[in-house]
């Protein structure tokens, strides 16, 4: 199946780039992947909110079909992860991505947020509760959903299992901004040296894994390996990671800034051995460096296959619990859909045994525009099986 071509026109009439600030600080990127770790266990999840976390309601309107409630509460995460959120996402609110940390750092807020909203609801009495989203939205409703203790509808529309094809090869994958990211990779050697270890693999398809190979690296090399770019030698594997560190202060404080300075040489890594010719600074210093000294042929895809390893391992609904119910799922995707490429990755079926997909023609674009009917009707199926299979749960 094709792709659609008002998706690729459409994305071409939008000038905005994505990720202009570049990979966002090393610091924060490792304090995100440890604390993925937490919120994608929903176990683990369960204790680090309290059950009456506060929600301020300022106004109630009351119509004859709803009731709209306009109000705010203080995002849980800037408690357990200080100083990680931009200041305007303090307080519920959202900012545009301006890094490629920003992502994982909503996709955490958002889990957290949904459960202390669902919470509020049950206790005001709302029954029964569901999650739906569009795009992005249906990722993070799926998110959400991942970690709810109890059976939930959920309608994900125009979303997939992974936010690394989205960026990496998907028509948004155009509007990157390769450039930064490529430079902040070849200058600042941390990403290569100590943000590739942290990484667990866990279901990263993208890179082709099948179920026995290692759920971590420790080099680009391996990187490149899983990622089809370098051709591993016989016997060639690389050895599992041992338990991530435990969810104290390396979690909750500030951190430190370190390891985020090297200056080394760099060599083309179109090889695979030598030390890298590399006469840089780490861009977050602040000093000048001469950016023809930082020129490696391959370096647009070692950045291409760091993307999909930092999206896999905050993304991947893999790496998550898996929801309660999984028959109270009902997805909608789009057959030619350029935004969302399902191709190479595992499918939300196989993510989610008893799961339901439905498939429409057409794109991203024209599915938004003209296919509300097809979601709506995924959202009343998806209730009307929840009140049939837990009517006591009200």
């Amino acid at each position: 199946m094709g792709v659609s071509r008002l998706d690729v026109f459409y994305r071409r009439l939008l000038l905005t780039k994505l990720f202009i600030g570049g990979w966002g600080k090393p610091e924060d990127l490792k304090r995100i992947f440890e604390f993925r770790k937490i919120i994608g266990n929903r176990e683990r999840c369960r204790s680090i909110l309290p059950e009456d976390y506060p929600v301020h309601i300022n106004k109630t309107e009351e119509h004859v079909d709803c009731h709209i409630h306009d109000g705010f509460f203080f995002s849980p995460l800037e408690h357990l992860v200080p100083g990680i959120l931009p200041p305007e996402s303090v307080k519920a609110r959202r900012s545009c991505l301006k890094n490629v940390s920003d992502l994982f750092v909503m996709g955490g807020a958002l889990i957290l947020e949904s459960t202390v909203l669902l919470r509020w609801l049950e206790r005001e009495g709302y029954w029964p509760l569901g999650m739906t989203g569009i795009s992005m939205g249906g990722y993070m409703a799926s998110l959400a959903v991942t970690n709810w203790p109890k059976p939930i509808p959920l309608i994900p529309c125009l979303s997939w299992s992974t936010a690394s094809s989205v960026f990496t090869t998907g028509v948004l994958s155009k509007a990157v901004n390769w450039t930064e990211l490529e430079k902040q990779y070849a200058i600042n050697s941390v990403y290569e040296t100590e943000i590739i270890k942290l990484l667990d693999y866990c279901g990263t398809d993208s890179f082709k894994m099948g179920p026995d190979c290692p759920k971590s690296v420790h080099s680009l090399e391996d990187l490149l390996v899983l990622s089809g770019d370098v051709i591993p030698s016989v016997g060639e594997t690389s050895k599992a990671r041992g338990e991530a560190a435990a969810e104290g202060d390396l979690l909750i404080g500030e951190g430190s800034e370190e390891g985020g300075t090297r200056d080394d040489q760099l060599l083309s890594s179109g090889t695979n051995t030598g030390m890298r010719n590399r006469q840089a600074n780490n861009p977050l210093n602040g000093k000048k460096t001469d950016s023809s000294k930082c020129y490696r042929p391959s370096l647009h895809q070692e950045s291409i296959s760091f993307m999909k390893a930092v999206m896999d391992e905050c993304t991947h609904m893999a790496n998550f619990s898996v929801p309660v119910d999984t028959s109270l799922i009902i997805g909608v995707q789009a057959k030619e859909d350029a935004y969302i490429p399902r191709t190479g990755v595992l499918s939300l079926q196989e993510i989610w045994p008893g799961c339901e997909v439905r498939y429409l023609n057409g794109g991203h674009i024209s599915a938004y525009l003209f296919k509300q009917n097809v979601f709506r009707r995924a959202i009343y199926d998806t209730f009307d099986r929840f009140c049939l299979k837990y009517p006591d749960l009200q």
